[in-house]
């Protein structure tokens, strides 16, 4: 019977137990997609993270959440590669091949990992907010009160988000959000997940407060997420929340609200970087799954 190699990573945290738990198998070259989607069905993580190797980059990711492969996961990608750096990977700067492209990933001697992420694409969406409203189960008037200079819209650094800021963390910790709704929502803005956010924070040193639903890609409520940290950033520079003086580096918080907190740190300069570090948590070997067609076998 085979098996694989598979750890648990909690990234965008330094403790245990903490921040968002990643999948990592580091020797996937030989399954399938059907069986990497079976794997990530199993580990029942947000997503999980298939190593491979890869012509175009030092290395290569697929990223499969229990339900479907999405394009890029930040946090899969950290725990990845922190994983990595225990196993003996040097600091320094390396790539990784995604579905989005080739990606720069640079390890600093702390263990931090940053990730560049793709160029940043942001478009205003028309919707209602009592729609918004109903399908977060919020006050309207907490959304419309944070719209002045913050509208809806969809970002991305690789991954597309519904941004949504509300002006309290109150009403960010108080949503009641319908699943179902939110699926629709996004699907709608042709978004993989909506990013609920204040910049009313819990620590001091943080610039927002955020929690990000997926329903639709298998995910009702993600812990911490990396795509949305920087869609977001980019997204904050975009309106210019910051009236002309942005931050050397944003410090995003998460994931509080279903007891997995961590901190996602961004920096914006000639690109969208996402850092953070992590800790393994789990090492062990899964059965490989069965498949009908050797012939669906990926090199």
């Amino acid at each position: 019977m085979e098996t694989t190699r598979v750890v648990q990573v909690d990234a965008f945290t330094d403790e245990p137990l903490t921040g968002n738990p990643a999948g990592v198998v580091p020797d996937a070259d030989g399954l399938s997609a059907e069986q990497m989607q079976a794997i990530a069905a199993e580990m029942a993580v947000s997503e999980t993270a298939f190593l491979r190797s890869s012509p175009a980059a030092d290395y290569r990711l697929r990223y499969f959440t229990p339900a479907r492969e999405v394009d890029l996961c930040g946090h899969a990608t950290i725990g990845t590669f922190a994983h990595l750096r225990d196993e003996g990977l040097e600091t320094g700067t390396t790539t990784l091949e995604t579905n989005v492209g080739v990606l720069e990933i640079e390890i600093d001697a702390d263990g931090t990992v940053w990730m560049t992420q793709d160029e940043p694409t942001i478009r205003e969406v028309d919707v209602g907010y009592d729609r918004v409203a109903d399908a977060l189960g919020v006050d309207q008037a907490a959304l419309e009160g944070a719209s002045a200079d913050l509208p809806l819209a969809v970002a991305s650094t690789g991954l597309p988000m519904l941004i949504v800021p509300i002006t309290y963390l109150s009403d960010v910790g108080g949503a009641d959000p319908d699943m179902a709704a939110i699926e629709a929502l996004t699907d709608a803005v042709e978004a993989t997940g909506l990013y609920l956010c204040t910049f009313d924070t819990l620590e001091r040193e943080s610039t927002l407060h955020g929690r990000m639903f997926a329903p639709g890609a298998g995910v009702p409520e993600d812990p911490v997420t990396g795509t949305a940290s920087g869609a977001v950033s980019a997204y904050l520079d975009r309106f210019d929340a910051f009236d002309g003086d942005l931050p050397a580096e944003l410090r995003l918080e998460q994931g509080h609200h279903i007891d997995r907190p961590g901190t996602v740190r961004v920096r914006l300069d000639d690109a969208v970087r996402v850092g953070g570090r992590g800790v393994t948590v789990l090492d062990g070997s899964l059965v490989v799954p069965d498949i009908e067609d050797d012939d669906i076998l990926e090199a």
